[in-house]
């Protein structure tokens, strides 16, 4: 079985987070690249999720929002600095909730081939502060990415991809 995997050393600004697929890199990188399929997996099950921008390109903005069942929405966006199939994407995040603006995260994913036809994907995330990374880590975020990972697997095995 896969499992993401989140490596948060003590005292350092960044964290990684890495999962196997049982699909091609093509494929995995169309799962993040696409808006349409990302609505089917970003995120923890209990949410929806909807697109109010989206541009994969270098320069190209993103915004979606989160709806909870009670109603309540949060909303998070970034800068995309690269885009490029299938190997890499580069972009930056910011959760739109907090009091003070500015706490933006550079994220780098990396798409990696595996033997037996399979991707790994290998995500950094650097934060402008350790107290930054560390609030995200006891935010819920472990939830959000395995419960994302684990619904992107599901679509995989479901030959949804295709």
């Amino acid at each position: 079985m896969n499992k993401t995997k989140i490596i948060a050393d003590p005292g350092k600004q960044e964290l990684f987070i890495i999962r196997e697929f049982d699909a091609s890199r093509d494929l995995v990188f169309r799962a993040y690249s696409e808006e349409e399929l990302l609505v089917q997996w970003l995120g923890p099950r209990e949410l929806v999720t909807r697109y109010e921008k989206f541009e994969p390109r270098a320069g190209g903005m993103y915004r979606y929002v989160q709806s909870l069942p009670n109603g309540m929405e949060v909303a998070f966006c970034g800068v995309c600095h690269e885009h490029t199939a299938p190997e890499r994407i580069i972009n930056t995040f910011e959760f739109e909730g907090l009091p003070e603006k500015g706490h933006v995260v550079l994220e780098t994913l990396r798409f990696e081939v595996v033997t037996g036809n399979r991707t790994r994907v290998i995500g950094q995330s650097v934060f402008q502060s350790v107290e930054d990374r560390d609030g995200m880590i006891h935010s819920g975020m472990e939830h959000g990415v395995i419960d994302s990972h684990n619904r992107l697997d599901e679509l995989i095995n479901a030959n949804r991809l295709k």
